[in-house]
């Protein structure tokens, strides 16, 4: 038993809770090395799952009865759907789940479709839906397309330099958009053979509607994109049949040359659903090639038990592979595990594929990773720099060349600012969104704090010095982005906790003193928000303005996680904090050696989309205990890598 600089002993449970953590991690393994948690998300997607089979009337009522187990289930207390769990009335996912159900054979007297319709009707009934969720409605017949911004098919004909053009939005919004364009342009109708209508959710009937909801902003720009709406609105019957046809044939040849097999276009849901109902109303048949692939990919997303069934929002397994890695890494788990690991990594390395990153960087080699199977030309910079440490840190000498095209990748992808996004450099028109269609707010990828701590911390790790002109313009965005309070936003993780434990790392690595004033706010910010049971909790509502940072109703074990990894790498390790929260994780460990953790701790869409990965709470909890083990055991107090 490892012994302490103070003569003592680490406690027996912690390593047996460690171990316990770190055997099921293993047993998890799949038989090629790699990780694939489930990721949920909210009603959303397997209502719309279930509304596309009405719409292509391929309908499976075994399935769709266990979706609406899942939905059902789901229903929070205030009668609607929330956008994550135990969180708010949220408009759109209940008019979505409300739909599907009665699509599946709910009927509207059932007590809990009675709640739902309830609270939706005095939250100002489906005319108030997002964007998005009116594009569905339209499908089905059930508002008028006026219920929707237009947006022409002539879009994928405007050139590079207009204000509006696929290469200035969003990876995300790229994939769901351009087939979503050829549906708007062709306004099909869903079969929906059943003739399953939601005419009680509307408080004012469709047709009588006269001003449908816009993009949510108000400035110059809102006032000007609804008047540019408007007399779109007014010229689209007269768009002459040539340019009309040749933006449709465009549109499918982007498509199909992103279709990605069975990963799906984008690998993600909405993208890969409009595929298949873009296939669908230009007269495709089912048994199509592309139809038929795209329709498989959507298909692929279920997750299927004899009692209920859901459908994910994409697949996680580069994500889950890396971070899983840096868990077992810590915890100085067997060779053969981590190897096994780490060659299937390797073998996701994207490097023959110019995706459409290049459109801002032509010159830069490709040589990152997707976070799906496959998704080839959509890498992204926080799997990248996960994976590029997490070779770096087993074997540098036998990964060079990968971890080399790797870091040169990254490096190629840093935006102006300092920082990094998600997916692309630069992603920064931020006027788009106040178009009407931008409703939901995130149809940009500019860079965050969180993607940047990431790329920083891979960076040092490879032995990059603060002097370095890349490493010191991100010093410098961090800096700026530091909230006042001393926490970091979390772009893709909720929220402010995971923010402020990427960009902590980060500092770590690269050598800033921990007496740093920007270093000491952000852990007085973390101390401030430990909960009394001595772990740390953040939930959802976090990403409205008004609401707290750093705060939600329960602790949970990932976040507990980020706010000791985050505390020990500034040397907080001795810290009475982090020893409650070390003691509050290994109390609430279950019996085979996993947490529970209901709440979701990710994001899609702040605001408007979130996530459940169902391997937070097996790798972060080991991560964060292997790594106060290891600064017991070694008298040490400060952590060497870049996570």
């Amino acid at each position: 038993m490892p012994t302490l600089a103070h003569g003592k002993t680490l406690p027996a449970s912690l390593a047996q809770v460690t171990g316990q953590s770190v055997e099921s991690l293993i047993g998890k393994q799949r038989a090629d090395g790699h990780w694939a948690f489930e990721l949920e998300a909210d009603a959303t997607i397997p209502a719309e799952y279930i509304l596309l089979d009405h719409f292509l009337d391929t309908i499976n009522q075994p399935l769709h009865e266990r979706m609406a187990v899942y939905l059902r289930a789901i229903q929070e207390e205030h009668g609607g759907w929330p956008l994550f769990h135990r969180g708010d009335f949220n408009i759109s996912a209940s008019v979505k789940a409300y739909y599907a159900l009665k699509c599946v054979g709910d009927l509207p007297d059932a007590p809990h479709m009675v709640r739902a319709r309830q609270a939706i009707l005095a939250h100002g009934g489906a005319e108030t839906s997002n964007v998005f969720t009116r594009i569905q409605l339209a499908l089905f017949g059930a508002v008028p397309w006026r219920a929707v911004p237009v947006m022409p098919i002539e879009i994928m004909l405007l050139p590079r330099w207009f204000p509006f053009h696929l290469s200035k939005v969003s990876y995300w919004s790229r994939t769901v958009i351009v087939p979503l364009l050829v549906l708007m342009a062709k306004k099909p109708k869903a079969k929906n053979l059943r003739n399953i209508r939601v005419d009680e959710l509307f408080v004012t009937a469709p047709d009588q509607v006269k001003n449908w909801p816009g993009s949510g902003t108000q400035s110059a720009f809102t006032l000007i994109f609804d008047g540019i709406d408007r007399i779109l609105r007014f010229l689209e019957p007269y768009v002459p049949d040539h340019p009309h046809q040749k933006a449709i044939d465009k549109a499918v040849a982007w498509v199909k040359e992103r279709l990605n097999q069975e990963d799906g276009l984008g690998a993600i849901y909405p993208a890969m659903a409009n595929s298949v109902m873009m296939y669908d109303c230009l007269g495709y048949a089912p048994d199509h090639p592309d139809y038929a692939i795209a329709r498989k990919s959507v298909d692929l997303l279920v997750v299927d038990t004899p009692e209920r069934a859901y459908c994910q929002p994409c697949l996680s397994p580069v994500w889950d592979t890396g971070l899983a890695l840096h868990s077992l890494l810590e915890a100085k788990a067997s060779r053969d595990v981590v190897e096994k690991a780490c060659n299937w990594l390797v073998d996701k390395q994207i490097l023959d594929v110019v995706g459409d990153w290049a459109c801002q960087r032509p010159t830069v080699r490709p040589g990152g990773w997707a976070f799906q199977y496959n998704n080839a030309y959509y890498p992204d910079l926080d799997d990248t720099a996960v994976v590029v440490m997490a070779l770096d840190r087993f074997d540098r000498q036998r990964y060079r060349n990968v971890i080399e095209r790797g870091v040169e990748w990254v490096l190629g992808l840093q935006s102006k600012n300092g920082g990094w996004g998600a997916f692309d450099a630069d992603n920064t028109s931020y006027y788009l969104n106040h178009i009407p269609f931008a409703d939901h707010g995130a149809l940009l990828d500019p860079p965050s704090a969180d993607v940047t701590g990431r790329c920083l911390s891979m960076l040092a790790q490879m032995g990059y010095a603060k002097d370095h002109p890349q490493v010191a313009a991100a010093l410098a965005y961090l800096r700026r982005e530091q909230e006042v309070e001393g926490c970091w936003f979390g772009r893709w993780g909720t929220n402010y906790i995971y923010g402020t434990w990427s960009v902590l790392c980060a500092l770590n690595a690269i050598g800033i003193d921990p007496k740093d004033p920007m270093i000491r706010r952000a852990v007085t910010w973390l101390r401030a928000k430990q909960r009394a049971d001595g772990g740390w909790g953040e939930d959802g509502s976090s990403y409205w303005k008004e609401k707290p940072k750093g705060e939600g109703k329960v602790s949970t074990p990932a976040q507990t996680a980020w706010a000791l990894l985050a505390l020990m790498a500034v040397g907080e390790g001795e810290s009475s904090e982090v020893s409650r929260g070390i003691t509050w994780l290994s109390e609430t460990q279950k019996a085979d050696g996993t947490w529970d953790e209901a709440h979701y701790t990710a994001v899609g869409f702040p605001r408007v989309f979130y996530l459940r990965y169902h391997g937070y709470r097996a790798y972060f909890p080991t991560w964060a205990l292997a790594r106060y083990q290891n600064l017991k055991s070694g008298n040490g107090e400060s952590v060497l890598w870049g996570m």
